[in-house]
């Protein structure tokens, strides 16, 4: 295997990843920023946290459906990365019941 393919295996040579999966996060964490919510992207796998107001636990973002969707509340919760915006309005409502 070449380190292309290494790398899109991911370190431990797990599922393959979507290519751009970090820079669809990076947009949806910028999107959120500007909304004055908390995000961070993670170095060790491509995830987003977006933190609570107070202290309950983060919310945990991933790119899924084939690189299709945001998906959040193990999957329950979803928005097309194709509307970076809409998606930080509706994690941003998720994570703090208001509307934005």
């Amino acid at each position: 295997m070449d380190a292309m393919t290494t790398r899109a295996l991911g370190d431990e040579g797990g599922e393959p990843q979507e290519p751009g999966e970090r820079a669809k996060l990076s947009r949806l964490r910028d999107s959120l920023e500007r909304l004055g919510m908390r995000a961070d992207l993670h170095e060790e796998m491509p995830a987003l946290t977006v933190r609570c107001p107070g202290a309950g636990p983060p919310v945990w973002v991933f790119v899924g459906y084939g690189g299709g969707y945001f998906s959040w509340q193990s999957a329950e919760k979803r928005h097309p990365v194709g509307d970076v915006p809409g998606a930080a309005v509706a994690l941003a409502e998720y994570v703090t019941g208001r509307v934005f």
